[in-house]
């Protein structure tokens, strides 16, 4: 059995980045009238930047070479420790919580490295901006995960499906307020409309794209399906959140699928009816996650103290 979820989680792992990518253009195609591209077509895209040449800037040192593979290499060490398609994570050890942040973190410090390397004004623009970006959202991640820890005694990711048993009245709103800012997070960390379009082109109005303007073939692969993964990985925590602890495996792994494609569809269906924020506001935007978080705190402790 242990082996079969092992198995499964890696098919997960490398399929379904590609899917919900796909199903995000499907469902912007859709809303715009289009048929739009196939859903596997981003991983016939990741193949097909596998078979390209390098293009490589002589300005750029060592580094700009190392951060994909660094990039890679740290998200799919993340992913190990997120309950995926069964429930459970490969490696579920006590402060998996911190391990996973950190392990994110240094991925996103090759990435802003990487991209300043290169010594292009962009994409320095484009990494301070990321770098303020996560300084906000990391501290509200923490305080979610940590309060249903606090809510179940239990200091792994397994936490999130037992707040509605632990919490009483309190479990339902915090849940709500959970999904809303776990999902707030998944437009932020994955570059997604209102806080940055995948699709632009404008170097001054870019974030993580220009970030990777240099990159190409097998790196330009590798990161865009490392940030494809990060998504995946968040919307896991999302169907932890919100399956129920007593389904089998099976049940989880098909309500686990749907809230995955649904979180694409929404996802796509919120690119295609807002408009990308002004620069000005996205800390705004990003600062509603961190007022959720504050809530859920918030209910914990009068949970746990009786206010």
């Amino acid at each position: 059995m242990e082996m079969l979820t092992k198995i499964l989680n890696l098919i997960i792992v490398l399929i379904l980045p590609f899917l919900m990518i796909g199903v995000i253009k499907k469902t912007k195609a859709f809303w715009g009238g289009r048929k739009g591209a196939p859903v596997f077509q981003p991983l016939f895209d990741f193949i097909k930047l596998i078979k390209k040449d390098f293009v490589i800037s002589k300005t750029v040192s060592f580094v700009f070479s190392l951060a994909p593979l660094v990039i890679l290499a740290c998200t799919l060490f993340a992913a190990l420790f997120i309950p995926l398609g069964t429930g459970s994570a490969v490696i579920n050890i006590e402060a998996g919580l911190i391990i996973f942040a950190y392990i994110l973190g240094l991925s996103k410090f090759f990435t802003l490295i990487g991209a300043m390397d290169t010594g292009s004004s962009f994409e320095g623009m484009g990494a301070s901006r990321e770098a303020c970006f996560t300084s906000i959202v990391e501290p509200a991640f923490f305080m979610i995960i940590a309060s249903a820890m606090a809510l179940s005694g239990n200091l792994t990711f397994d936490s999130l499906s037992k707040i509605l048993v632990n919490a009483g009245g309190y479990g339902v709103l915090i849940v709500i307020f959970a999904v809303l800012a776990l999902f707030l997070m998944l437009l932020i960390e994955g570059c997604r409309v209102p806080v940055d379009d995948p699709a632009t082109h404008l170097e001054l109005t870019m974030i993580h794209e220009v970030m990777i303007l240099d990159n190409s073939a097998f790196d330009l692969a590798v990161i865009s399906y490392s940030a494809s993964l990060k998504m995946l990985l968040i919307s896991s925590l999302i169907a932890k959140l919100i399956i129920p602890e007593t389904v089998s495996a099976v049940e989880y792994l098909g309500f686990y699928l749907l809230v995955v494609f649904a979180i694409s569809v929404i996802t796509g269906t919120i690119e295609s009816s807002t408009a990308r924020l002004r620069m000005t506001h996205i800390f705004e935007f990003i600062f509603v996650m961190s007022s959720f978080a504050l809530i859920i705190l918030s209910l914990t402790v009068a949970r746990m103290f009786g206010g």
